[in-house]
């Protein structure tokens, strides 16, 4: 799937949502998984499937990134299966320090 800037997606797994912040430059097509299967663009009332992967929950408000394709992702809706690119796990994006005040 080639992801845009401000397109919805939901997992086919569970009740995870999320939005698209940042793509890569370049069209690229971009296999998004949640809970082992690939997620679908909101709206789209597909049956849910059994989860086949395990890891971590998708977590509400966090982002998850994965620096060498340029992909961001927020979580708008929490839920059970963990989110990934084929079998690679994306993992929450650390927080930027702030600037010191001294």
């Amino acid at each position: 799937m080639e992801l845009r800037p401000g397109l919805r997606l939901e997992s086919t797994t569970c009740d995870t949502q999320v939005v698209v912040v940042k793509s890569p430059k370049e069209a690229v097509e971009i296999d998004l998984r949640c809970g082992g299967a690939s997620m679908a663009p909101f709206g789209s009332g597909l049956d849910r499937q059994p989860r086949t992967a395990e890891g971590d929950a998708a977590l509400l408000g966090k982002r998850y990134a994965d620096d060498d394709l340029g992909l961001e992702l927020l979580c708008t809706q929490g839920g059970e299966g963990p989110l990934s690119i084929g079998d690679e796990p994306l993992f929450i994006k650390g927080t930027k320090p702030l600037p010191s005040s001294d």
